[in-house]
């Protein structure tokens, strides 16, 4: 996912308003002042890894090779690399980890492996070779090119973006396939200087010289080294080509192209039932549209941007919001964001029955441009979706969000997100997205809290309380979006207006926080606030203007992450005697049997293990007086459900 040179001097306009935007951001990337409580970490995991990234560097092989000219800008809608141009699938091709694309779409590399974790859990200071990017086998045989032909090969890269910045002991490297199929390494470029500061992409342009790299199944080869975990080391690269005739000063793409996925319909949440939606469609409805534009072309050219709106719910196309065209003066090598006034009325929408998952399609393109370039990169369409939970994220969390507990660790750590309902509505539970950390946090405790009102927070001066749930732990299974849902025990009815969600990280729980997935990508912090000098103190308002990936789920019922899993509810067994003295038993349905469990104290330490077996009791008495936990896991070791032991 990383590599360099050349610098790409034409991708500096428009920089300024991202700057004012995320400045702050970016500096937090790296260690903060002791008086900052709120931190930002690389995220430690990309779940749409688990089902995409492949152990090995190569998959199944073209059976015949591609031939000249090669090109990728990565401008598609899988998170994998193109199976008929790149023989391996360990980038993740996205849209959030670079800051101004040439196009839309980059293939970020990384320190993550095949699962989309760490390469190494538990030593954090070894740098190894972390993702590769290996293309399929490509004709540079003498009979389709020869040296004379004048063959380059050219991409652009970019350290950090959005992501963790690569350290200078890590690198980016590009390795050529020679005749023999031994890779030799062409190019590489450490990571930058952590006080370098945001790059743009860069250009880096190798001619091919050397007949050794002249065969039937030429390849080259992105490859990247990284810290273990700390270096986080994201790369990403864009526009990819291979082609003869080409010469030193080829830098030039002529190009127009979409470099962003365009904005939501909603003014400030992602997604929201479509009853909250219907009930005050003027003011959750954003009123303009916009993505950005790049000119990448010599000359200045006139842009016919088009959007337009389609209903998909029942697998149709029905337009809601019919195309609309802009003409526009793009200067060349300019970057600019094209705003599309969207204005509609209420009536434009259709009904749906209660709890419908409403879908609708938003689209962008381009057309009539003089030097369009490539076509794929023209053209944008992504749904708009309207489900059973509130959201200020995109799904994709490019950064990890935690507080600097109090040192002592005697006073809880409190993150509330606000949110808003247009009518009454049902609150079953919250969906979270958290962020891998080493020490792993699977034991670290944590507590559900819902208020009406925050201390210091829109003119409030008590904090209102309406539901607590205690004891649950990170999860972190691939479910659906990536999030872990925890069910409230019993629903909670909320009128309309402002409510806030959020957690609780108890005192002693542990001395490092829990981690949250964070999207810089959106706009939340406005709605989030932290507390981390105990109870009755005023809320915080966050500093980071990104949003903490915590969803309340609305409407219908939901199933926990561990029910879905299992079948297997918190209901279905219990621990007797409880408190304890100097045993306990687990007990649990017959047709449950089989489980095993783990008795740990609050730090997580495991002390005791065993299968689950009914009247069979786990001797406590040379344990010092105090609170323990009780794991329950399935045949595969995932927890199913975690109860409080009291030991007197």
């Amino acid at each position: 996912m990383y590599h360099k040179q050349f610098k790409y001097n034409h991708r500096l306009n428009g920089a300024f308003r991202w700057f004012a935007q995320v400045a702050a951001i970016l500096f937090l990337s790296v260690p903060l002042t002791c008086q900052a409580q709120e931190k930002l970490s690389r995220v430690g995991f990309n779940p749409f890894s688990v089902s995409t990234k492949h152990a090995s560097h190569h998959t199944a092989r073209k059976t015949a090779a591609l031939t000249l000219p090669f090109f990728d800008d990565f401008t598609g809608y899988s998170p994998i690399p193109d199976t008929t141009l790149w023989a391996d699938q360990e980038a993740y091709v996205n849209n959030t980890y670079a800051v101004q694309p040439v196009s839309r779409g980059v293939a970020t590399l990384d320190n993550l492996n095949s699962q989309g974790m760490p390469y190494d859990t538990l030593q954090n200071s070894a740098f190894i070779y972390g993702d590769s990017l290996t293309s399929q086998p490509i004709d540079m045989s003498f009979s389709a090119v020869t040296p004379s032909d004048s063959v380059y090969f050219s991409f652009f890269y970019q350290p950090q973006g959005n992501g963790y910045y690569p350290l200078p002991q890590d690198s980016l490297m590009l390795f050529f396939k020679n005749i023999f199929g031994d890779y030799k390494k062409v190019w590489s470029v450490p990571g930058p200087d952590t006080g370098s500061g945001l790059q743009a992409f860069r250009q880096v342009l190798v001619p091919i010289t050397d007949s050794l790299f002249f065969g039937g199944q030429f390849q080259f080869r992105f490859v990247n080294i990284a810290a273990t975990f700390w270096g986080g080391a994201d790369w990403n690269i864009d526009y990819v080509r291979l082609n003869s005739g080409r010469f030193a000063a080829d830098s030039e793409i002529m190009d127009v192209a979409i470099t962003c996925n365009p904005s939501f319909l909603l003014n400030d949440y992602t997604s929201m039932p479509y009853s909250q939606f219907l009930a005050n469609v003027s003011g959750e409805l954003a009123t303009t549209i916009s993505d950005s534009l790049a000119n990448s072309s010599v000359l200045s050219q006139n842009i016919n941007h088009t959007f337009a709106v389609y209903d998909t719910t029942s697998g149709g196309s029905t337009a809601i919001f019919p195309a609309v065209s802009n003409n526009g003066l793009l200067p060349a090598y300019q970057t600019a964001q094209v705003a599309e006034p969207f204005t509609i009325s209420a009536s434009a929408f259709p009904l749906y029955p209660a709890n419908s998952v409403v879908t609708f399609e938003r689209q962008c393109y381009l057309r009539n441009t003089p030097f369009t370039g490539p076509t794929s990169n023209d053209t944008i369409a992504l749904p708009q979706v309207f489900s059973n939970y509130l959201a200020y994220d995109d799904g994709t969390a490019e950064m990890a969000y935690y507080l600097n507990m109090n040192g002592s660790g005697a006073i809880p750590g409190e993150i509330e997100i606000e949110f808003h309902l247009n009518h009454p509505d049902t609150l079953r539970g919250l969906a979270i997205y958290f962020a891998r950390q080493i020490p792993p946090a699977e034991y670290k405790e944590f507590f559900i809290r819902i208020y009406s009102s925050l201390i210091g927070v829109n003119g409030y001066y008590t904090d209102n309380l309406l539901r607590e749930q205690d004891y649950y732990f990170p999860g972190y299974i691939d479910t659906i979006n990536h999030f872990w849902v925890y069910k409230l025990d019993t629903p909670l009815v909320l009128p309309a207006g402002t409510f806030y969600a959020g957690t609780v990280q108890p005192a002693y729980s542990n001395s490092d926080s829990l981690y949250f997935g964070f999207d810089i990508n959106r706009i939340g912090g406005n709605h989030a606030y932290y507390r981390v000098e105990g109870a009755g103190a005023v809320w915080n308002s966050s500093l980071l203007s990104g949003a903490i990936m915590i969803r309340p789920l609305l409407g219908f019922d939901v199933a926990a992450s561990s029910v879905a899993a299992t079948g297997i509810k918190d209901a279905d067994w219990d621990l007797s005697p409880n408190p304890a003295q100097s045993y306990f038993r687990i007990s649990m349905p017959v047709s449950n049997a089989g489980n095993t469990f783990e008795l740990s104290d609050i730090t997580g330490r495991v002390l005791q293990a065993g299968s689950v077996s009914e009247g069979r009791e786990t001797d406590i008495h040379d344990l010092t007086a105090g609170v323990y936990m009780v794991r329950l896991l399935d045949s595969a070791g995932n927890t199913i459900s975690v109860k409080k032991l009291v030991k007197n």
